[in-house]
């Protein structure tokens, strides 16, 4: 396949009081064209910032090194005027909270159209006539009533529906959705991810979902990229992921999913222990600590990626 984004030694760390924060650690990765690839981990994994970076969003204090190109642009501190060509037309990102990615004192269509006009030279009225029509692909109720609506005068859902609306309406090749469907209802998720999983199916967008979900991993991705402290530890085929978890804290997590088939007499298994210190990281695997398999090398080397099978690769000092 050929790679949309390639992703190689990414550092991104941030200058606090108490020292330098180290939120991602020497992280490679791609993303193929027409690929879904989930990113999955706890809170503080590094996640979002990875893809903050490649936007050029990071906060004040924040620095990224190593690469991250877009069919070969580099983008990871690239100049102001190459990412605006791109954000929002070529790549475009859906932020965890809707309403901080929408502009509170702008009607919706006023926000949606801006979009248009700017990347793709419509006119106003060209503009409206496409928000509508994109308004009512994510099923969003009278549209053109909700154009002249602001953001506090929608529901959580609306908002987001509005978020995925304005990431698609120029019809990027490269979708970030980071956690889409947090503090939704049931129902509405359901229609987030169907939405997602019809615009990857029939534009060919190249899609990443970041989620702690691992049931929505497992519905709508096709690789997946497990991140711990900043750190990749095992890359692959979703499906190798779900039978076949090859490092501990893979297993761990599959382990503490929910279940419907619930024991009375067992409580949900947990995964012992806190995670690292991001302004004091260990020498060795991040995830020693709290791994039920540590040995000798584990807490003196850090481990690499190393493969374990076709396209699936681990970061663990154990044997295969």
């Amino acid at each position: 396949m050929t790679p949309v984004i390639e992703c190689q030694q990414l550092n991104v760390r941030f200058r606090t009081d108490g020292g330098a924060v180290t939120a991602v650690s020497d992280l490679d990765f791609n993303l193929n064209a027409g690929e879904c690839l989930g990113v999955v981990g706890e809170s503080g994994s590094g996640k979002s910032q990875t893809f903050l970076a490649m936007f050029g969003l990071l906060a004040h204090n924040g620095t990224a090194t190593g690469s991250i190109r877009y069919r070969g642009t580099e983008l990871l501190n690239a100049p102001r005027s190459t990412l605006d060509g791109l954000r929002g037309n070529r790549l475009a990102m859906i932020f965890q909270d809707a309403l901080s990615g929408l502009t509170p004192t702008m009607r919706i269509g006023d926000q949606m159209s801006e979009v248009l006009m700017r990347h793709q030279g419509l006119s106003r009225r060209n503009a409206r006539a496409r928000v509508i029509e994109a308004l009512e692909v994510v099923r969003i109720a009278d549209p053109e009533q909700r154009f002249s609506a602001y953001p506090f005068e929608m529901s959580g859902g609306m908002r987001q529906r509005v978020m995925i609306a304005m990431a698609t309406l120029c019809r990027p090749e490269v979708l970030i959705a980071d956690e889409p469907t947090t503090a939704l209802d049931v129902t509405v998720q359901a229609q987030v991810l169907r939405l997602l999983n019809g615009l990857k199916n029939h534009t060919g967008t190249s899609l990443v979902l970041i989620t702690h979900d691992l049931g929505v991993v497992a519905g709508l991705c096709d690789r997946v990229l497990i991140m711990y402290a900043g750190r990749a530890v095992e890359l692959g085929p979703v499906r190798d992921i779900f039978r076949r978890p090859a490092h501990p804290y893979t297993q761990a997590l599959l382990r503490s999913m929910p279940s419907l088939i619930i024991d009375p007499g067992k409580d949900l298994p947990v995964i012992p222990g806190q995670p690292p210190d991001l302004e004091n990281l260990p020498a060795g695997c991040p995830f020693a600590s709290r791994c039920l398999h540590t040995q000798d090398d584990c807490t003196t080397e850090r481990p690499r990626l190393r493969a374990v099978g076709p396209d699936h690769s681990r970061a663990c000092h154990l044997p295969a």
